[in-house]
């Protein structure tokens, strides 16, 4: 089974429900263009417009054919998370995100959603995790920076949330948020480039140093954009931890984590493989942005591994960690 880790979806019936129920959401400005929409949360700058690929099941199910695509793990578009919306208000848009991303699954098998959760409230957070694991969510992505820019994830307040992922053994994606936290990155393209990169690793290296994957070992944790620069930087973590050993170790935690292939260098993806082992690799793309890698397979066929951690990278270790 050939599976994507790592794509986004905005099902077309979740944008019906948005402007139908808008009334119900009266800190979400709703942003009118051409077909489709904007937001703006609780007076924050507008996002980007929903794009049509994100939202055109039938072109994503040709391309996945075109791609010799099985499945597709989808999460939500982190523009429109909301995560800077007041708690009750957040949770219940969060539950409708949810609502039909399990509702596209059922209709379309091809799909394996992962949940979005009010990470502005770390009990909030737990309690909808919870709610989407007993409709037969797997997982949740959050983004890098809950309640807004500058948010970190080590934040005690979200420790509930850590703590139901971990009892749960939540399948858990952090996904870098569309501001990146660092004004220098909007130009040239940058956000996309660089960004991303740097915002997810220094999310994760707080969580690392923080010591939540000593703390929340059951999470299966899946560090996007191929670690992130990670374990590029692994020398470094390591001193700093050598340097005050009150910290969580590095070494430990990467070992703990999974990683998508998105890095389009065969170098590189050899590289991670490594450092962390093929065996925590999964093919990924980040469907349907041009910053991802829109010929998954491509880059795992030119990269040196053998048949056996190829099949497991394309398919085999997303089937097991899914359930499928």
């Amino acid at each position: 089974m050939i599976i994507d880790c790592h794509a986004h979806l905005v099902p077309p019936a979740l944008l019906e429900d948005i402007k139908s129920q808008a009334s119900q959401f009266p800190s979400v400005r709703l942003i009118e263009d051409g077909a489709s929409l904007g937001f703006s949360f609780a007076g924050g700058k507008p996002t980007r417009p929903v794009s049509k690929p994100l939202s055109d099941l039938a072109g994503r199910l040709k391309w996945m054919d075109d791609n010799k695509i099985e499945r597709q793990v989808v999460a939500g578009w982190l523009d429109m998370y909301g995560n800077d919306l007041p708690a009750a208000e957040g949770a219940a848009w969060a539950r409708m995100i949810n609502k039909h991303l399990m509702q596209t699954a059922k209709e379309q098998p091809r799909f394996i959603p992962l949940a979005t959760v009010p990470l502005q409230d770390g009990k909030l957070a737990a309690e909808v995790l919870r709610d989407a694991h007993t409709v037969g969510f797997k997982g949740v992505m959050i983004g890098t920076q809950p309640k807004g820019k500058g948010g970190v994830l080590d934040d005690p307040s979200l420790d509930p949330f850590w703590e139901a992922a971990n009892e749960l053994g939540s399948i858990v994606s952090p996904h870098p948020v569309f501001e990146s936290g660092d004004d220098r990155v909007h130009d040239y393209g940058m956000a996309n480039a660089v960004g991303r990169v740097t915002d997810t690793m220094i999310a994760v290296s707080r969580m690392i140093y923080a010591g939540h994957f000593a703390r929340f070992p059951n999470m299966k944790f899946l560090a996007l954009i191929g670690g992130a620069g990670l374990p590029y930087i692994m020398g470094r973590l390591r001193t700093n931890y050598a340097l005050d050993k009150k910290l969580g170790d590095p070494d430990a935690a990467l070992a703990t984590m999974y990683y998508d292939t998105i890095v389009q260098d065969p170098r590189t993806l050899r590289y991670l493989a490594d450092i962390v082992g093929a065996d925590r690799i999964m093919m990924g793309s980040d469907m349907p942005f041009p910053i991802g890698d829109l010929s998954p397979l491509k880059i795992v066929a030119d990269t040196k591994f053998s048949d056996a951690e190829r099949a497991s990278i394309n398919g085999g270790l997303a089937q097991k960690l899914f359930g499928l």
